[in-house]
């Protein structure tokens, strides 16, 4: 019985904290540029063309540089990437979630702090990856100035 009960005790704190979180001015701000970028027209059209070269990438990626479109499909999705990422709808947006993004990393890392020192929360960058560099994992042999020892 003891056991139910913290786990439901758990569990609310859970969803308090969710809601916390949800209520936050960083998700606020997540939402409001999403829902910014879904309603600007110019930006959908310039996803949605995006989209449609990315599926034709994709298809003469099959061949590499053997397929004869290759060059030319390639050129234009580096040049409609560019055009995306700059518009100021797009961008608006990206700031956002890579602000919600680091805010539930962090959130996530005290979280496993809090149960032990060794758990790893991934993220998303592996440089700062707990564990990542520190241990040698940068791939370098200590080139970047970390510490090729496990501790």
């Amino acid at each position: 019985m003891y056991s139910t009960m913290t786990n439901v005790d758990i569990l609310q704190e859970v969803y308090d904290f969710s809601d916390f979180i949800t209520s936050s001015e960083v998700f606020l701000h997540y939402i409001e540029t999403k829902r910014a970028l879904e309603k600007n027209r110019d930006a959908q059209r310039m996803i949605t063309h995006f989209q449609a070269l990315k599926e034709k990438y994709e298809e003469v990626q099959r061949f590499g540089k053997y397929h004869p479109d290759f060059d030319k499909v390639t050129k234009e999705v580096r040049e409609w990437k560019r055009k995306v990422d700059t518009n100021l709808f797009v961008s608006e947006f990206k700031k956002a979630e890579e602000e919600l993004n680091q805010l539930l990393v962090e959130i996530s890392q005290i979280v496993a702090n809090a149960v032990s020192t060794h758990i790893k929360v991934p993220t998303g960058n592996p440089f700062f990856d707990q564990g990542g560099c520190g241990t040698g994992g940068c791939g370098s042999g200590g080139g970047c100035g970390c510490s090729t020892k496990k501790k």
